[in-house]
């Protein structure tokens, strides 16, 4: 395994160039990109309260379930600290370099950190959250941290983020289009560029590793096959409430996601099959044995999950969340 993390460190640094030479195709200027306040009712303005209570009025209108989602994507955006030091921790992400790998993680976050920053103030306003218990889960979040099978494997890692990042473009996505049904267009477009966010970062990550499987394409199907065989978990997957056990609630937080639409196990299968078209898997040449089996694997696998979720059913079970208040 020494030798093996060897080597990856040797292609991380390969493509860091090329990462750096990129870096702004995937991330916005500091100086112009959104910010929350951008969004948000201005506590400078004398029309302050009047746009406070016009955005309580739209909030009233969110179904249950849409408040629950929403405010599991809160909780999951606020934990980014532990995202920030998982990724510190991959094999050739060195402290040291200021111009290096290092650049990516803090620029990445950066920009993911105005992502909780909005949601979390918009619900505060919205008057829908008991926000005692909303921050109580997150510091559960941060305190119990994740174990996603990743380990310090930058493959491994980067192919979990290029899934992840397509995940939470979707679920915001969702939750913007929902929201403007539901009458609130503010929400709508707090979504909407957050999903949009997502959406760079996912072409990022998966850009770095379509420069991996240029060099190292056995390795990183080896790593793929191992990653969707764990399944991908989602960050959040260890949320809970007052009471609760790690991860007890969000089965209920993906139940009402099920229900919605906003995310479900079709779309799991939809991003796999997106993965595996956008690394161009099955055209793959040179493989040894060994990565050939993991792509055997990683082809027959999409329509194999796509009979489990055509099975799959959401919840019909009604389940009350600590964090959202009755109407």
């Amino acid at each position: 395994m020494t030798n093996s993390f060897g080597i990856r460190r040797e292609v991380m640094q390969h493509i860091e160039k090329y990462m750096l030479d990129n870096m702004n195709n995937y991330l916005k200027s500091i100086d112009t990109i959104w910010q929350p306040a951008d969004f948000l009712p201005d506590s400078t303005n004398e029309n302050f309260f009047e746009e406070v209570k016009e955005l309580r009025e739209s909030a009233k209108g969110l179904s249950y379930d849409l408040i629950a989602v929403l405010i599991g994507d809160t909780i999951t955006e606020e934990a980014l600290p532990t995202y920030e030091s998982w990724l510190t921790m991959v094999e050739g992400v060195s402290k040291e370099e200021e111009g290096g790998w290092m650049k990516w993680v803090r620029h990445w976050t950066a920009e993911e950190n105005r992502h909780g920053d909005l949601l979390n103030k918009y619900l505060y306003l919205s008057g829908r959250v008991n926000m005692r218990q909303l921050e109580i889960s997150t510091q559960y979040l941060l305190a119990d941290g994740f174990d996603i099978g990743t380990d310090q494997d930058p493959y491994r890692n980067f192919i979990y983020t290029s899934f992840q990042e397509l995940a939470t473009n979707i679920s915001h996505r969702r939750v913007a289009s929902l929201a403007k049904k539901d009458g609130d267009t503010l929400l709508s477009k707090m979504c909407g560029v957050i999903a949009a966010d997502e959406a760079r970062h996912a072409r990022a990550y998966k850009d770095f590793i379509a420069q991996i499987i240029k060099v190292d394409p056995n390795e990183v199907l080896v790593a793929f096959e191992d990653m969707m065989r764990k399944k991908i978990v989602m960050p959040a997957h260890f949320l809970r409430e007052v009471g609760k056990k790690a991860g007890e609630t969000f089965t209920h937080f993906a139940d009402a996601a099920q229900r919605l639409g906003v995310y479900t196990s079709v779309d799991y299968v939809d991003i796999l099959k997106q993965l595996l078209n956008d690394w161009e898997v099955e055209s793959l040449k040179s493989l040894n044995d060994t990565g050939e089996k993991a792509r055997d694997y990683l082809m027959k696998l999409p329509d194999r999950l796509m009979r489990i979720a055509e099975r799959m059913k959401s919840s019909p079970v009604e389940y009350h969340f600590s964090w959202i208040h009755s109407m």
